[in-house]
């Protein structure tokens, strides 16, 4: 089920400079790509490359082969905006059942797929989902969001998180991925997803969603050992459930770091930076072809540093022009993004003016087309459809 890409080089390995703090392992790619004058990049031949003519739009275009025009999806695609899952959410009322639900979790993630056809079909989940698996109970409740019931803030605490047992504990993820696969066949790629470490350790050491991250930065600047040891495991932990998820179905992987750029660059240098390449290099030990896309909301100080973790692609968030992150990150990467999904409450002639600027800003590397972030509550439907409509017409419109 996985899909073939550049040969890549082993990842360097430099150290951090922080007192305490295990050696950090960064990367970089370094794979020599001829940039064509469309939207795409053409690799060298490589025998690891499929030429399979049916490979799904969007892996074909990260892989750097000629496609037509640059695929579309957006975050969020299936959700909140859609009458479809209002009338859905009145019969099935809490998130964990909609998304823990293999039936409800296909339906909900097919919605937009029927609607739009998207080059991308996102599984309907959330990003805690796996951690009733490593024992750390959880819920998210209405007009609150997620709770930990136990926040673990000590290493007692850490050394209780129990290794990941994906198969036991959520089967309905691979249920779901499966029928995914079989539904949308070769039409569009199935994407999985997961949270980055930190993001999650913050929840958890949290307690739940928070505006200043006290208790998250009391644990990093006091006991650093201790939130190093929470994020290694929680970074095997998520390794596993991102090859739990490709095995399944999934074709590519977004990994979300929701709250990395809320630390000082020379933090996610030690607390987050470190933890996503450890995902990556675990997962390329077992599949190296599987694409993996790297996403952190407000990122614009950190692009640099998501062009060290040796990902595929790189999602840029809506408060970077376009040709100045792909300046920033190098060649070496496929980009997705970044319109602001708030020109979605504009008018149709402002949608597709900044769906075809964004892909112009991108043309001569290769590009993804989707939002700088999730699409928002509210967004009127029809506006969602034009935006897909440019986008699988925007080549006619350069």
């Amino acid at each position: 089920m996985q899909t073939s890409l550049l040969p890549r080089q082993q990842p360097c390995l430099q150290g951090t400079t922080q007192t305490n703090a295990p050696q950090r392992r960064r990367c970089s790619l370094h794979r020599k790509l001829q940039v064509s004058a469309t939207t795409a990049v053409e690799a060298p031949p490589s025998s690891a490359q499929s030429q399979t003519p049916q490979d799904p739009l969007l892996l074909r275009a990260v892989r750097g082969e000629q496609v037509e025009r640059p695929p579309v999806w957006m975050m969020r695609q299936a959700g909140r905006y859609m009458k479809v899952y209002q009338d859905l959410c009145k019969k099935h009322p809490t998130f964990r059942e909609r998304s823990e639900n293999a039936d409800l979790a296909v339906e909900i993630s097919l919605q937009p797929w029927r609607a739009f056809k998207p080059d991308g079909v996102i599984l309907f989940s959330d990003i805690l989902t796996p951690l009733t698996g490593m024992g750390i109970p959880f819920d998210i409740e209405a007009g609150r969001g997620p709770v930990i019931h136990t926040p673990i803030r000590t290493m007692q605490q850490v050394e209780q998180v129990t290794k990941l047992d994906a198969h036991g504990s959520v089967p309905y993820v691979a249920e779901a991925l499966t029928r995914l696969r079989e539904e949308v066949g070769n039409q569009s790629t199935v994407l999985g997803f997961v949270g980055a470490p930190f993001t999650l350790a913050t929840y958890i050491v949290e307690g739940g969603s928070s505006k200043n991250y006290t208790h998250m930065k009391r644990l990093m600047f006091t006991q650093p050992e201790v939130l190093h040891a929470f994020l290694s495991k929680m970074a095997d932990n998520i390794a596993d459930y991102v090859r739990y998820q490709a095995d399944a179905g999934a074709q590519a992987v977004q990994i979300f770091d929701s709250w990395a750029s809320n630390v000082a660059p020379q933090d996610y240098d030690m607390f987050a930076g470190p933890y996503i390449n450890q995902i990556v290099d675990s997962v390329k030990q077992t599949h190296p072809d599987l694409p993996l896309i790297l996403y952190i909301s407000g990122s614009g100080g950190l692009l640099e540093r998501m062009a060290k973790c040796n990902v595929e692609v790189i999602s840029i968030d809506g408060s970077v022009d376009m040709k100045d992150a792909i300046r920033r990150v190098g060649p070496n990467f496929a980009v997705q993004g970044n319109m602001d999904p708030g020109v979605l409450f504009g008018s149709k002639d402002t949608i597709a003016q900044r769906v075809v600027e964004t892909v112009r800003s991108a043309q001569g590397t290769r590009h993804i087309m989707n939002l700088g972030h999730g699409v928002l509550v509210g967004t009127p439907e029809e506006n969602v459809a034009h935006f897909f409509e440019v986008g699988k017409t925007v080549n006619e419109r350069l």
